[in-house]
């Protein structure tokens, strides 16, 4: 029995200083990013940004995976699934958020499958038009919509993605009607705006900024709750004359929740790191990005809390993708 007793202490002590051991060891070989949306979409730009400053400070590779469809869950229930073990994570938008609101069913649970670690930044979302319409203000279209029942849509980088949430809930505010068109991607949605075929996208800043630029594309108003660092003369929609289509857009890491806490506390401080460096943080701030620092626990209970609200916006809009 003496003998047992001393073999369970022993075994107990092991698992114990397990943890941090398990910690430096961490990452022995590459890790793969899986980003749910397509390439060249705000959160890839951003995760590949952050991330190969982390591979260097690692040593390590960090592969990029881009696996996009209904509503990043497709992406989002893959690093679900896979072995806690940190060699898989996800970078998601804020849309991680919206498609457990929308979606009548996910092939995961969300809110506790997975962990969230860190943000990456917060991004200005803008809506869009094309510049040939000539809108000097929001209204202008709005009422144009209300004049024309029937004629009006708009772009989305897909069905129950947060952009299709920021259209319904502008739709809902302005109170008018518009058809959805879900895409692939952002840049689907912003080519169908170009195009003419589509009135309106709610884009994040990063992707909007080189087509507003050079002239293709104009920006009426940032969905954000407070104007957007990088275009202080631009009104957010709640001053546009539209409150209740305010939408904040971010982009963060997570993990599966049972990752052992060593590594999801060395992930936090390497993403960290790499968000401090001066190469990273001005690379994100030319992209429109703001930071956004929180801890894990914070993050957690921001993502929480999120999926809470968008789900009570999603009933009441009657948004509901099958």
């Amino acid at each position: 029995m003496r003998r047992l007793l001393l073999a369970l202490a022993v075994g107990v002590a092991a698992f114990a200083s397990a943890s941090p051991a398990l910690s430096q060891a961490w990452p022995t070989k590459a890790v793969k990013v899986v980003i749910p949306l397509t390439a060249g979409s705000a959160t890839d730009v951003m995760a590949r940004i952050v991330f190969d400053e982390v591979s260097k400070q690692l040593g390590q590779s960090f592969v990029i995976e881009n696996r996009p469809g209904a509503g990043n869950s497709i992406g989002m229930n893959a690093v679900a699934k896979a072995e806690p073990d940190g060699y898989t994570i996800l970078a998601n938008s804020s849309t991680h958020t919206v498609s457990p609101a929308v979606r009548a069913t996910m092939p995961l649970d969300t809110a506790n499958d997975l962990s969230a670690i860190i943000p990456l930044g917060n991004m200005p979302v803008v809506i869009l038009f094309n510049s040939k319409k000539g809108y000097k203000q929001l209204s202008d279209f709005v009422n144009w919509a209300k004049a024309n029942p029937g004629k009006a849509n708009y772009s989305s980088a897909g069905a129950g993605n947060s952009s299709h949430l920021n259209g319904e809930l502008f739709k809902k505010a302005g109170g008018f009607d518009a058809v959805h068109l879900p895409f692939k991607g952002a840049p689907e949605a912003m080519t169908e705006v170009i195009a003419g075929r589509s009135d309106f996208y709610f884009s994040p800043l990063v992707n909007a900024l080189p087509l507003m630029r050079d002239g293709q594309l104009q920006a009426l108003a940032v969905s954000n709750a407070s104007r957007a660092s990088a275009l202080p003369d631009l009104p957010t929609v709640a001053q546009a004359g539209y409150p209740q289509s305010e939408y904040n857009f971010w982009a963060g890491v997570f993990l599966p929740v049972k990752t052992p806490a060593a590594i999801k506390e060395k992930l936090y401080a390497e993403v960290k790191k790499a968000l401090d460096a001066p190469v990273v943080r001005d690379r994100l701030k030319n992209l429109g990005a703001d930071p956004f620092p929180v801890t894990s626990a914070q993050f957690d209970a921001i993502v929480k809390k999120e999926i809470e609200n968008n789900s009570q916006v999603a009933k009441a809009a009657n948004i509901r993708v099958e």
